[in-house]
Protein backbone atom coordinates (compact mmCIF):
# COMPACT_ATOMS: atom_id res chain seq x y z
CA UNK A 1 0.00 0.00 0.00
CA UNK A 2 1.53 3.29 -0.97
CA UNK A 3 0.59 6.87 0.70
CA UNK A 4 0.71 10.41 -0.41
CA UNK A 5 1.68 9.31 -4.08
CA UNK A 6 5.12 9.54 -2.51
CA UNK A 7 5.95 5.95 -2.71
CA UNK A 8 6.46 5.05 0.65
CA UNK A 9 5.54 1.30 1.48
CA UNK A 10 3.79 0.39 4.16
CA UNK A 11 5.22 -3.44 5.59
CA UNK A 12 2.69 -5.04 7.52
CA UNK A 13 5.06 -7.50 8.93
CA UNK A 14 5.91 -4.11 11.05
CA UNK A 15 2.69 -4.93 13.22
CA UNK A 16 4.81 -8.06 14.58
CA UNK A 17 7.23 -5.80 15.81
CA UNK A 18 4.89 -3.63 17.48
CA UNK A 19 3.39 -6.32 19.21
CA UNK A 20 6.15 -7.59 20.39
CA UNK A 21 7.37 -4.34 21.97
CA UNK A 22 4.04 -3.91 23.32
CA UNK A 23 4.10 -7.15 24.97
CA UNK A 24 8.05 -6.52 26.55
CA UNK A 25 7.19 -3.05 27.71
CA UNK A 26 3.74 -4.52 29.89
CA UNK A 27 5.52 -7.32 31.12
CA UNK A 28 8.78 -4.84 32.37
CA UNK A 29 6.47 -2.77 33.93
CA UNK A 30 4.30 -5.29 35.66
CA UNK A 31 7.34 -6.57 37.18
CA UNK A 32 8.25 -3.43 38.56
CA UNK A 33 5.14 -2.29 39.64
CA UNK A 34 4.86 -5.50 41.65
CA UNK A 35 8.07 -5.27 42.69
CA UNK A 36 7.83 -1.34 44.09
CA UNK A 37 4.28 -2.47 46.18
CA UNK A 38 5.54 -5.63 47.39
CA UNK A 39 8.94 -4.12 48.59
CA UNK A 40 7.04 -1.83 51.11
CA UNK A 41 6.07 -5.20 52.29
CA UNK A 42 8.42 -6.03 55.49
CA UNK A 43 9.01 -9.96 56.23
CA UNK A 44 8.01 -10.88 59.46
CA UNK A 45 10.91 -12.52 60.50
CA UNK A 46 13.26 -8.82 59.30
CA UNK A 47 15.85 -11.24 57.45
CA UNK A 48 16.72 -9.31 54.63
CA UNK A 49 17.32 -10.50 50.96
CA UNK A 50 21.19 -11.53 51.87
CA UNK A 51 20.73 -13.18 55.21
CA UNK A 52 17.69 -15.45 53.22
CA UNK A 53 19.67 -15.97 50.84
CA UNK A 54 22.64 -17.38 53.21
CA UNK A 55 20.13 -19.36 55.05
CA UNK A 56 18.73 -21.17 52.18
CA UNK A 57 22.22 -21.80 50.15
CA UNK A 58 22.94 -23.11 53.67
CA UNK A 59 19.53 -25.31 54.07
CA UNK A 60 20.50 -26.75 51.04
CA UNK A 61 24.31 -27.69 51.67
CA UNK A 62 25.75 -25.12 49.09
CA UNK A 63 28.67 -24.14 50.77
CA UNK A 64 30.62 -23.13 47.91
CA UNK A 65 27.97 -20.32 46.92
CA UNK A 66 28.79 -16.77 47.97
CA UNK A 67 26.28 -13.75 48.37
CA UNK A 68 27.58 -10.73 47.30
CA UNK A 69 26.07 -6.74 46.41
CA UNK A 70 26.07 -5.27 43.20
CA UNK A 71 24.69 -2.32 42.06
CA UNK A 72 21.34 -0.90 40.14
CA UNK A 73 17.70 -2.00 40.23
CA UNK A 74 16.65 -5.67 39.75
CA UNK A 75 20.00 -6.45 38.31
CA UNK A 76 19.82 -9.77 40.53
CA UNK A 77 21.50 -13.08 39.13
CA UNK A 78 23.50 -16.00 39.73
CA UNK A 79 26.98 -16.10 38.08
CA UNK A 80 27.97 -20.07 37.77
CA UNK A 81 31.62 -19.70 36.82
CA UNK A 82 31.78 -17.03 40.08
CA UNK A 83 29.80 -19.09 41.96
CA UNK A 84 27.92 -16.10 43.40
CA UNK A 85 24.55 -15.24 43.99
CA UNK A 86 24.71 -11.22 43.56
CA UNK A 87 21.81 -9.19 44.59
CA UNK A 88 20.89 -5.34 43.97
CA UNK A 89 20.69 -2.07 46.26
CA UNK A 90 16.91 -3.05 46.42
CA UNK A 91 16.94 -6.80 47.56
CA UNK A 92 20.59 -7.09 49.30
CA UNK A 93 19.84 -5.21 52.30
CA UNK A 94 16.06 -4.92 52.81
CA UNK A 95 13.66 -7.08 54.77
CA UNK A 96 10.99 -7.21 52.47
CA UNK A 97 9.20 -9.92 51.04
CA UNK A 98 9.76 -8.66 47.59
CA UNK A 99 13.10 -8.70 48.25
CA UNK A 100 13.59 -12.12 50.19
CA UNK A 101 11.58 -13.88 46.83
CA UNK A 102 13.86 -12.44 44.64
CA UNK A 103 16.73 -13.38 46.66
CA UNK A 104 15.23 -17.20 47.25
CA UNK A 105 15.15 -17.06 43.36
CA UNK A 106 18.88 -16.67 42.46
CA UNK A 107 19.73 -19.12 45.48
CA UNK A 108 17.11 -21.60 43.45
CA UNK A 109 19.43 -20.94 40.10
CA UNK A 110 22.32 -22.02 42.64
CA UNK A 111 20.47 -25.41 43.78
CA UNK A 112 19.56 -25.87 39.92
CA UNK A 113 23.51 -26.14 39.19
CA UNK A 114 24.45 -28.09 42.12
CA UNK A 115 22.17 -30.88 41.44
CA UNK A 116 22.82 -30.64 37.83
CA UNK A 117 19.25 -29.52 36.32
CA UNK A 118 19.00 -30.86 33.03
CA UNK A 119 17.55 -27.37 31.15
CA UNK A 120 20.07 -25.40 32.96
CA UNK A 121 22.96 -27.43 31.36
CA UNK A 122 21.35 -27.04 27.98
CA UNK A 123 21.35 -23.38 28.52
CA UNK A 124 24.93 -23.02 29.87
CA UNK A 125 25.96 -25.44 26.92
CA UNK A 126 24.17 -22.81 24.40
CA UNK A 127 25.93 -20.02 25.88
CA UNK A 128 28.77 -19.46 23.51
CA UNK A 129 26.79 -20.72 20.25
CA UNK A 130 24.10 -17.90 21.42
CA UNK A 131 26.38 -14.80 21.79
CA UNK A 132 28.00 -15.68 18.32
CA UNK A 133 24.65 -15.57 16.91
CA UNK A 134 23.27 -12.87 18.20
CA UNK A 135 25.85 -10.24 17.59
CA UNK A 136 26.05 -11.94 13.85
CA UNK A 137 22.46 -12.83 13.00
CA UNK A 138 21.17 -9.40 12.61
CA UNK A 139 23.84 -8.02 10.13
CA UNK A 140 23.82 -10.92 8.12
CA UNK A 141 20.07 -10.75 8.08
CA UNK A 142 20.30 -6.95 6.81
CA UNK A 143 23.05 -7.75 4.15
CA UNK A 144 20.78 -10.97 2.72
CA UNK A 145 18.39 -8.80 2.17
CA UNK A 146 20.14 -6.00 0.28
CA UNK A 147 21.73 -8.67 -1.64
CA UNK A 148 18.73 -10.67 -2.05
CA UNK A 149 19.02 -10.57 -6.10
CA UNK A 150 21.97 -12.72 -5.84
CA UNK A 151 22.19 -16.56 -4.87
CA UNK A 152 25.41 -15.72 -2.19
CA UNK A 153 22.51 -12.91 -0.49
CA UNK A 154 19.80 -15.49 0.24
CA UNK A 155 22.59 -18.17 1.58
CA UNK A 156 23.69 -15.27 3.74
CA UNK A 157 20.16 -14.40 4.86
CA UNK A 158 19.84 -18.37 5.56
CA UNK A 159 22.75 -18.24 8.10
CA UNK A 160 21.37 -15.06 9.49
CA UNK A 161 17.80 -16.90 10.29
CA UNK A 162 19.29 -19.73 11.31
CA UNK A 163 21.83 -18.23 14.10
CA UNK A 164 18.56 -15.99 15.00
CA UNK A 165 16.91 -19.19 15.28
CA UNK A 166 19.19 -20.38 17.82
CA UNK A 167 18.75 -17.18 19.75
CA UNK A 168 15.02 -17.88 20.04
CA UNK A 169 15.50 -21.30 21.17
CA UNK A 170 17.58 -20.17 23.99
CA UNK A 171 15.03 -18.27 25.47
CA UNK A 172 12.23 -20.65 25.06
CA UNK A 173 15.11 -23.36 26.93
CA UNK A 174 14.77 -20.12 29.16
CA UNK A 175 11.75 -20.86 30.66
CA UNK A 176 11.61 -23.58 32.28
CA UNK A 177 14.61 -22.72 34.08
CA UNK A 178 12.86 -19.39 35.69
CA UNK A 179 10.20 -21.17 36.47
CA UNK A 180 11.85 -24.27 38.08
CA UNK A 181 14.08 -21.35 40.56
CA UNK A 182 10.51 -19.56 41.56
CA UNK A 183 9.51 -23.35 42.32
CA UNK A 184 12.14 -24.00 44.53
CA UNK A 185 12.46 -20.67 45.97
CA UNK A 186 9.06 -20.84 46.89
CA UNK A 187 9.55 -24.26 48.49
CA UNK A 188 12.70 -23.35 50.31
CA UNK A 189 10.80 -19.90 51.84
CA UNK A 190 7.93 -22.00 53.06
CA UNK A 191 9.86 -24.88 54.70
CA UNK A 192 12.30 -22.81 56.42
CA UNK A 193 9.51 -20.61 57.43
CA UNK A 194 11.69 -17.42 56.44
CA UNK A 195 8.11 -16.17 54.90
CA UNK A 196 4.42 -17.30 56.65
CA UNK A 197 1.45 -18.21 54.19
CA UNK A 198 0.30 -14.92 53.70
CA UNK A 199 3.76 -13.48 52.92
CA UNK A 200 4.08 -16.28 50.44
CA UNK A 201 1.22 -14.93 47.97
CA UNK A 202 2.72 -11.77 48.06
CA UNK A 203 6.46 -13.40 47.05
CA UNK A 204 4.51 -15.76 44.42
CA UNK A 205 3.14 -12.15 42.86
CA UNK A 206 6.04 -10.85 42.52
CA UNK A 207 8.18 -14.24 41.29
CA UNK A 208 5.26 -14.56 38.76
CA UNK A 209 5.65 -11.21 37.13
CA UNK A 210 9.22 -11.36 36.96
CA UNK A 211 8.52 -15.09 35.19
CA UNK A 212 6.52 -12.89 32.69
CA UNK A 213 9.44 -10.85 31.27
CA UNK A 214 11.02 -14.15 30.14
CA UNK A 215 7.60 -14.72 28.71
CA UNK A 216 7.28 -11.48 26.54
CA UNK A 217 10.87 -11.81 25.52
CA UNK A 218 10.42 -15.15 24.07
CA UNK A 219 7.39 -14.24 22.52
CA UNK A 220 8.75 -10.90 21.13
CA UNK A 221 11.28 -12.93 19.31
CA UNK A 222 9.39 -15.29 18.17
CA UNK A 223 7.36 -12.71 16.21
CA UNK A 224 10.41 -11.34 14.88
CA UNK A 225 11.58 -14.80 14.03
CA UNK A 226 8.12 -14.90 12.11
CA UNK A 227 8.12 -11.47 10.55
CA UNK A 228 11.93 -12.40 9.16
CA UNK A 229 11.09 -15.60 7.59
CA UNK A 230 7.56 -13.80 6.12
CA UNK A 231 9.81 -11.15 4.43
CA UNK A 232 12.56 -13.95 3.70
CA UNK A 233 9.39 -16.10 1.60
CA UNK A 234 7.99 -12.53 0.08
CA UNK A 235 11.58 -11.54 -1.67
CA UNK A 236 12.50 -15.15 -2.54
CA UNK A 237 8.96 -15.45 -4.41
Amino acid sequence: MYYGGYGFYWDWTYILVIVGAVICLAASARVRSSFNKYSSYRSNSGMTGAQAAKLILQRAGITDVSVVHVSGSLTDHYDSRKKVVALSDGVYQSASVAAVGIAAHECGHAMQHANGYAPLRLRSSMVPVVNFGSSLSWPLIIIGLLMNRYSVGFLILEIGIVLFTLVVIFQLVTLPVEFNASKRAVNFLESTQILDSNELVYTKKVLSAAAMTYVAGAAASILQLLRILLIAGGRRN
